[in-house]
């Protein structure tokens, strides 16, 4: 999709119908074809071009006509955004601005009103960029009748320095984190997250100090989560998720200007509590997280997809499948045009693993909804995560008797991920992917003591404890137990 069509996605009907009216009034020629440009684009018009323009001129023409296009759609869309936010951070920047216009137009009075009350907004909301422009302001016009003391402006200044300082270094040693952990998973980089993570506080000079807040506890476990995600294994990041159960507890609730981190840290706490098998801790969590998350419509927006899928994780694995079942069907027919498409495509691997599971074949239905390319999947969902996808296509098709293109899927998946998995140190999925290979090409050997012993010692290592790890080992379980796999699977968790 190119980047004209990805923006004019984010716009809902009433957003196009404004543009348009916009668009309307900037323009000053009747010749102007950029509506008719927004027109093709939405009717994804492959065409187009050669109905705007005479074929001999149309290609400078026409990609002229598209950079003028995006301009006034990255205009109206900053506008909007502007206009439409009713963050605090937002509202201080109104009044910087408005300030600014003021001491320009020689209305001081008002203006010193203005940038007072923008700064009490963000000191409280630890905007210190913005503090730094508005004590700047303040500082400029500070031989003005009614300003502050110059002193006082100066001193006030020089802290905000120090504190932007020290942001900027938290920000950065999250950048670095961030970029070791894309070098552990797509390079199978092997790295101890309690030594990376002592070592980049030591190398960019954070205090213990600088680690006790809302976001850069929000940041930690960002990372943690991820690294465990990665490598399987939520008891890894255990201590991360003791401090963090501290911090809050001690920690007092700031309102509004911390919600986002403070949705953000239950969020990670019930996934994590979920993946350790403590579905009633979980669930805690989650309760929690929708009480926040109902104080602030915009968040509600945010989180709630999210939300919804671990409480179904939660309540899959206590023996309520039908209810989680519902509960993904229900948020999928009700998705928003606002939605990530990470987040649905998230919901849509979930039931379908639930409903192959219970054996189900609505799961064939489900698999053919997940229609975007594996190079898509990597990039957004991670490799892990498509590759898990592509292991539950085969196992779906395997199980309702598609050998043939279960086979084909399994060498598709062998020519793409085998170089990775052994790179990244990952052959435990080549192994469950011989035994169902196996399967598919001998079904009575389920039956055989030697391949009964090669799937049981899957579950004898460490690694292969997650829930989700367990839902692929349970379906090879199934099929001499005689049983569906969400039975066996209900057992091993």
């Amino acid at each position: 999709m190119d980047s004209l069509s990805e923006l004019t996605n984010l716009l809902n009907s009433n957003d196009k119908k404004l543009f348009r009216q916009f668009l309307q009034r900037k323009n000053k020629r009747l010749d102007v074809k950029n509506l008719q440009l927004l027109d093709l684009i939405e009717t994804d018009d492959i065409d187009g071009i050669n109905k705007l323009y005479k074929p001999e001129k149309n290609n400078d023409a026409y990609h002229a006509l598209r950079k003028r296009l995006q301009d006034n759609l990255l205009l109206f869309l900053s506008q909007k955004t502007f206009e439409s936010s009713h963050s605090d951070t937002y509202d201080a920047l109104r009044l910087v601005v408005v300030g600014r216009f003021l001491l320009e137009n020689d209305v001081p009075k008002i203006a010193f009103k203005c940038l007072e009350k923008a700064e009490r907004l963000a000191g409280h909301l630890e905007q210190f960029n913005l503090l730094n422009e508005l004590l700047l302001l303040k500082l400029q016009y500070a031989h003005l009748p009614g300003a502050e003391d110059f002193e006082d402006l100066t001193t006030r200044f020089m802290q905000n320095q120090l504190q932007m300082q020290r942001e900027a270094k938290l920000n950065i040693a999250y950048a670095f984190l961030r970029q070791e952990l894309q070098e552990i998973h797509l390079k199978g980089k092997v790295v101890n997250l309690t030594s990376l993570m002592i070592t980049t506080i030591r190398k960019y000079k954070i205090s213990a100090q600088d680690l006790m807040t809302y976001k850069s506890i929000y940041q930690i476990l960002f990372i943690a989560n991820e690294y465990a995600a990665i490598q399987q294994n939520y008891g890894l990041i255990e201590r991360y998720i003791n401090r963090t159960n501290q911090f809050i507890q001690n920690q007092p609730y700031k309102t509004q200007s911390y919600l986002f981190y403070h949705i953000s840290i239950l969020y990670y706490l019930a996934n994590f509590h979920l993946r350790q098998k403590n579905f009633a801790g979980s669930t805690s969590y989650l309760r929690e997280m929708m009480d926040l998350m109902e104080t602030d419509s915009r968040y509600y927006a945010l989180f709630y997809l999210r939300h919804q899928l671990l409480s179904a994780l939660n309540l899959f694995f206590t023996d309520y499948a039908h209810d989680a079942i519902s509960l993904l069907q229900n948020c999928l027919s009700n998705t928003k045009h606002t939605s990530k498409p990470e987040d649905i495509e998230d919901l849509r691997i979930c039931l379908t693993m639930f409903l192959a599971l219970c054996n189900d074949r609505g799961s064939l239905k489900q698999l053919t909804l997940l229609t975007r390319t594996d190079a898509w999947y990597e990039k957004k969902m991670g490799m892990l995560w498509t590759i898990r996808k592509n292991l539950m296509e085969i196992l779906v098709h395997a199980q309702f008797s598609n050998i043939e293109l279960a086979m084909s899927r399994l060498n598709s998946f062998r020519r793409r991920y085998k170089k990775y998995l052994l790179k990244t140190s990952e052959e435990r999925v080549l192994l469950f992917l011989k035994l169902v290979e196996k399967y598919m090409l001998k079904p009575d050997v389920a039956f055989e003591t030697t391949y009964k012993k090669a799937v049981l010692d899957l579950l004898n290592r460490a690694e292969n404890n997650d829930i989700f790890t367990l839902s692929f080992i349970a379906w090879l379980i199934a099929h001499w137990e005689k049983k569906t796999a969400y039975r066996v699977v209900l057992t091993l968790v």
